[in-house]
């Protein structure tokens, strides 16, 4: 009876078999990727350098960012590589850092995406208390709490799968080392360990999604209540981007986990893995960006450029005790962030 020690690497599935079409594999991934990229890293942006979005929301929802980034590269780039090379091979220690960083980003996630539907709870349905409840320092601990419980229910899962004997060869049907993959090719009573701690985890899930629901009907409650069209437009445009993502969270892991063995086909289960792995990151930062205005606004401002006459440079200096303003007209202005279009492009102190 072999362990899994005895490995030094694992095989892992691929989507196609030509190499016409694994080209066009590495294509598409690539695509998916650099689309996660641009649009995680221009919300990261925006809200680091825009005071305006200094704000309990953005805070999440830059560490939101940063967690989807964590997650696609995890798995994506070295698909991409086995596509590109004509391989199937992962290391024994290359598989446990993907699985470990794989669950920590994605445990990370949801835990945060719990603490964003508190935020939302006590913005809309408790908004004199929200000063209180969600300073600063709240702000950074829950964010903390939610990186070290991903990192601690990672710490748990990986230790405890691969320390589970393997008996089943070490072939992972499916494209990165998959907790559910490899407990397949354990020895029959071996897996019990992890299986526990599955339950254990579940229930923790459950309990994060029942808040999560609860919370979003005394949301919705109130909203419903309120007199105002904008106040009820403006509280929708905060709470359902964040609805949707976990939504599409919440629905993709559940079918990926829950399904029943009867659809676990190697083209289903590859499938279901890109939907929960791969497609939520590329989508988030859509759907943040889509009825979110002052997010859009703060996107706008970055990276505009003008090449008009009619646009002046303004230059202030200060001597003698003296304000001097001078403006010229350069063929270059650069939109700064905080300045409207009908305003001065371009300010600069000397």
């Amino acid at each position: 009876m072999s362990n899994s020690s005895s490995f030094n690497q694992f095989l892992l599935l691929t989507f196609v078999d030509t190499q016409e079409l694994q080209l066009l594999h590495f294509l598409f991934f690539l695509g998916i990727y650099l689309a996660a990229l641009l649009g995680n890293g221009l919300i990261i942006t925006a809200i680091a350098c825009d005071h305006h979005l200094h704000t309990p929301m953005y805070f999440f929802l830059l560490n939101l960012s940063l967690l989807d980034l964590g997650t696609i590269s995890t798995t994506v780039p070295k698909s991409m590589a086995n596509s590109l090379w004509d391989t199937r091979a992962i290391s024994y220690s290359g598989c446990a850092a993907q699985v470990f960083l794989f669950i920590f980003f994605l445990a990370g996630e949801y835990f945060l995406l719990t603490v964003m539907a508190y935020d939302c709870y006590v913005a809309i349905c408790i908004p004199l208390h929200y000063g209180t409840l969600m300073g600063s320092r709240a702000c950074v601990r829950m964010a903390a709490a939610a990186w070290a419980s991903g990192f601690l229910y990672s710490a748990l899962h990986t230790g405890n799968t691969f320390s589970i004997p393997l008996c089943q060869g070490n072939t992972v049907d499916q494209f990165f080392c998959e907790v559910p993959q490899i407990l397949k090719l354990s020895c029959s009573d071996s897996y019990r360990r992890e299986a526990g701690l599955l339950v254990v985890s579940a229930c923790v899930a459950l309990g994060c999604f029942i808040f999560i629901v609860l919370s979003y009907v005394q949301i919705f409650t109130v909203v419903l209540r309120m007199p105002s069209e904008q106040g009820r437009h403006k509280a929708f445009s905060m709470c359902i981007p964040h609805l949707a993502v976990v939504s599409l969270f919440v629905s993709t892991n559940m079918f990926a986990y829950l399904k029943p063995s009867s659809l676990s086909f190697p083209s289903v289960d590859i499938v279901v893995a890109v939907l929960y792995s791969v497609v939520p990151p590329a989508v988030n930062p859509l759907i943040y960006s889509m009825r979110n205005k002052e997010l859009k606004d703060a996107l706008r401002k970055f990276g505009v450029i003008y090449k008009h006459d009619e646009y002046c440079l303004l230059r202030v200096s200060n001597t003698d005790d003296k304000l001097n303003i001078f403006l010229e007209r350069p063929s270059d202005a650069l939109l700064l962030p905080g300045l409207q279009e009908e305003h001065y492009p371009f300010m600069t102190a000397l």
